[in-house]
């Protein structure tokens, strides 16, 4: 299965089944307990199938109005996320490469805090305008961590490394002082640092599922391209292919993805780094099938998470962005001593 041409289809198939799996754990699991055969002839009932569905009108309205769309919302984000991150690491040839890597998180959480501080200023309801802020603010600290790199450094991908570190210090330190600002707003501000996708509803995943097909179906394209970018530039040039242009492209769309997510979910670290790697373990190291598996795998895995967050201490709830650290943080050790290990 390793080096295929393409995805390989047993994985991908794995990937479909572990998914169909998370999203119907995730709509059963709960408080008030709803059965997936239930769930299932629920669903039935809603095609001209003769099929009566067992829910209560109760239980109906907590399936679509509160379940349903929170675990879309964490297929979108996990999704967005993970190939985010698997992008990263073919552009950077760095298995350590991550979504937040050039001012996304720091741009997103700048955007964010502004509209939290100071939005009631402006709007009558400043909540609505927190995922449009931080998607704003996202793509600002992209698009300056990209036009630093390329006029200090070049354009090499050791130089748009080091502008998007610089780039998320001054945008830290920018929401640092803003914080100040609104001391009495911090409690809602760490809330949505700390990551989360059960706020918003149908509205937040209508606000980014068009940002979500645009970026995944062109990081998806270029699954082939960053599989010739793995062969080095002087062999990627003498195939026809432009490295800087190929980077612009991949780098603009994995963004975009990360910016999506974060304006929605708040910041939720470590997503990008560990799916990537269990994929690229299970896949081999082709892009054509680590992308595809990484779509299934990320959304599966966000939605495992969620369940986890909510129900651990449940009734209380868990920022997931405290889960996943939990999870990431030995994950990203273990990466990093391998890296260090082979010497890359």
């Amino acid at each position: 299965m390793r080096g295929g041409a393409g995805p390989s289809a047993g994985w991908f198939a794995a990937g479909l089944v572990t998914l169909s799996a998370a999203v119907l754990l995730g709509v059963s699991a709960g408080a008030a307990s709803l059965s997936a055969a239930d769930i299932a002839r629920h669903l039935l009932s809603l095609l001209p199938l003769g099929v009566e569905s067992p829910l209560t009108e109760r239980q109906e309205a907590l399936l679509v109005q509160l379940r349903l769309p929170r675990v879309v919302m964490g297929v979108l984000v996990g999704a967005l996320l993970a190939t985010a991150g698997g992008a990263y690491q073919g552009v950077f040839r760095n298995p350590l490469a991550d979504p937040f890597l050039l001012g996304a998180a720091a741009g997103a959480g700048l955007g964010a805090t502004l509209v939290i501080v100071f939005g009631a200023q402006f709007s009558d309801s400043p909540r609505a305008l927190v995922p449009v802020a931080a998607f704003l603010g996202a793509l600002f600290g992209v698009a300056a961590a990209y036009l630093l790199g390329a006029t200090a450094g070049g354009g090499g991908t050791a130089s748009l490394v080091l502008a998007g570190v610089a780039v998320s210090s001054f945008l830290s330190a920018a929401q640092t002082l803003v914080q100040q600002m609104g001391v009495d707003q911090l409690q809602r501000i760490f809330s949505w640092l700390l990551g989360g996708i059960g706020g918003g509803g149908w509205d937040d995943v209508r606000l980014v599922w068009p940002y979500a097909a645009v970026a995944l179906l062109v990081l998806l394209a270029c699954g082939y391209l960053l599989d010739m970018l793995a062969l080095g530039d002087d062999k990627a040039v003498s195939l026809g292919l432009n490295p800087a242009a190929v980077r612009l492209v991949v780098i603009g769309a994995a963004s975009l993805a990360t910016a999506a997510a974060v304006s929605v979910s708040g910041l939720i670290g470590f997503v990008g780094i560990v799916v990537p790697h269990v994929v690229r373990r299970l896949v081999g190291s082709n892009y054509r099938a680590i992308l595809p598996v990484t779509v299934l795998l990320g959304g599966a895995f966000m939605v495992l998470v969620d369940i986890v967050a909510r129900t651990l201490v449940a009734p209380a709830e868990l920022p997931i962005g405290v889960v996943t650290a939990f999870l990431g943080a030995p994950f990203f050790v273990l990466i990093l001593r391998t890296t260090r290990h082979r010497g890359t």
